[in-house]
C-alpha cells in the first residue's frame, strides 16, 4: 500500500488525473504545490546578526583600543608579577584556531591565552580543514561555530573571514588576512606603551593615549596588511605615522583613504613616501616586516630587487635623522635582507617583547569577546 501511495504521489507531480473525485482534488493540490515549489541555494541561508567580532582595525573605537591595551597589560601584570590565576572564566569552553596560514607566535599566543582563561584551544591547520576547498566557507562556519565558543581565523583573502563571520554564531577574531592584522598591531602598541610608560608608573594603570601621544612611527617596507593596520590604529592613540614603500608596492588606496580620515579626526600626521630617508626623519620608532609574505614566494627575485635600499641598518636610521633614542620593531619572522643583525639584536630592538605581547593582547581580545560578550 505504501509503495502504491508513493507511486501515485510521483504521478501527481507529473500530471493530474482527469476524474473529478476527492482523490483528484488532492492530486490537483499536489500539482499546484509542485508548480510553485522553490529551488533553494546558499543565497537563502540567513546571515547571523548580533555576534561581536574583531575583523578589521575599524572595529575598535579609540576608547576600545586604549581599553584593550590596558586590559592586556593588566593580564600580564596579574600573571607574571602577581602570579594570580584568571579564575578560569572559559572553563568548559572551546576556541577553534582555524589556520590556513601557519604561524608560530599566533598559535602559541592563542593556545596559551585560552589555557590561562581555563578553556580549550582546538587547532585546525590547513591539513585538518581546508577553508573553501573540500567544504564551502558557509558550511564550515555553520558547522564549526555550532560546536565551539569562539574562532580565531588566520586566512588568505579578507573576504574569507567576512564570510565566516557572516554565518558564525560565535565571535571570530581575525588572526591575519591579506588586508589586516589587528592583533599584531595591538601587540605593537602594547609594547610601545610599556616602553614609554614613565618610571614610577605602571602600564596597566596608565592610558596609552598619554604615553604614545605625538610619538612618530616610521614604516619602511611593503604596503601590506601590517602597514594597513598600523595606519588605521596609530591615530587613535595620538601617534603620527610616516611610510616609505617602493613604487608599485604602496598600501591599498581605499585603506589609505580611511587612515587619512582617521588622522584628520585625531589631529595626527600621516606621510606617504617612496624614500626611506623621508619616512625615518624625526621618527621615534622604526618598523619593518617581511618583503615576501606567504604566497609570494615566486615573486622573491623581483621583490628583493624592488626593495633595494629599504634594508634597515644603523647607518640608514642615523643618516636619515631619526630621534637619538629610536626604537625598532618587527613582527617576525625576520629575514636577513630586511634588517641587519646590529639593529635586530641591539638594545634598541624590542622584537621579542613585541612577540610575547601577542599573547597578552590576544588574551585581552578573547576575554572581551567570549567572557564580556563584546568590546
Amino acid at each position: 500500500m505504501l509503495k502504491s501511495l508513493t507511486r501515485l504521489s510521483t504521478i501527481a507531480c507529473a500530471q493530474a488525473p482527469a476524474a473529478p473525485s476527492v482523490l483528484a482534488r488532492s492530486f490537483h493540490a499536489t500539482v499546484r504545490d509542485c508548480q510553485h515549489q522553490k529551488t533553494y541555494s546558499s543565497d537563502d541561508v540567513p546571515a547571523v546578526s548580533g555576534v561581536p567580532h574583531l575583523l578589521t582595525d575599524n572595529d575598535l573605537s579609540p576608547k576600545q583600543l586604549a581599553d584593550i591595551i590596558q586590559s592586556a597589560c593588566q593580564f600580564k601584570h596579574q600573571a607574571k608579577v602577581l602570579g594570580k590565576p584568571s579564575g578560569a572564566p572559559l572553563a568548559g569552553k572551546t576556541m577553534a584556531l582555524m589556520f590556513s596560514k601557519r604561524s608560530t607566535r599566533t598559535r602559541v599566543a592563542t593556545e596559551t591565552a585560552v589555557t590561562y582563561l581555563g578553556g580549550h584551544a582546538m587547532f585546525l591547520g590547513s591539513q585538518d580543514i581546508q577553508l573553501g576547498v573540500n567544504e564551502s566557507l558557509l558550511d564550515t562556519s555553520k558547522v564549526v561555530s555550532s560546536m565551539v565558543d569562539g574562532i580565531m581565523a588566520r586566512v588568505g583573502a579578507h573576504s574569507e573571514i567576512e564570510t565566516l563571520a557572516k554565518y558564525s554564531t560565535v565571535p571570530i577574531i581575525n588572526a591575519l588576512s591579506d588586508l589586516y592584522h589587528p592583533t599584531q598591531i595591538l601587540a605593537d602598541l602594547m609594547t610601545l606603551h610599556e616602553l614609554y610608560t614613565p618610571k614610577g608608573s605602571e602600564p596597566h594603570l596608565t592610558s596609552p593615549t598619554t604615553t604614545l601621544k605625538d610619538r612618530r612611527l616610521a614604516w619602511v617596507g611593503d604596503g601590506n596588511n601590517i602597514l594597513h593596520s598600523l595606519m588605521l590604529q596609530l591615530p587613535k592613540v595620538g601617534m603620527h605615522i610616516t611610510m616609505a614603500t617602493p613604487k608599485g608596492y604602496e598600501p591599498n588606496p581605499h585603506i589609505l583613504q580611511q587612515a587619512q580620515r582617521n588622522a584628520v579626526a585625531a589631529g595626527t600626521e600621516l606621510g606617504v613616501y617612496n624614500d626611506p630617508d623621508d619616512a625615518i626623519e624625526g621618527a621615534d620608532v622604526i618598523v619593518t616586516d617581511t618583503w615576501i609574505s606567504m604566497g609570494q614566494e615566486e615573486e622573491k627575485k623581483q621583490r628583493v630587487k624592488a626593495f633595494e635600499g629599504y634594508k634597515i641598518t644603523t647607518e640608514l636610521i642615523e643618516k636619515s635623522g631619526a630621534k637619538s633614542d629610536w626604537k625598532f620593531l618587527h613582527c617576525l619572522p625576520r629575514k636577513q635582507e630586511e634588517v641587519t643583525d646590529d639593529v635586530f639584536y641591539s638594545p634598541r630592538s624590542h622584537v621579542f617583547q613585541e612577540a610575547e605581547n601577542r599573547k597578552w593582547t590576544i588574551l585581552a581580545c578573547i576575554n572581551q569577546l567570549l567572557v564580556k560578550k563584546g568590546f
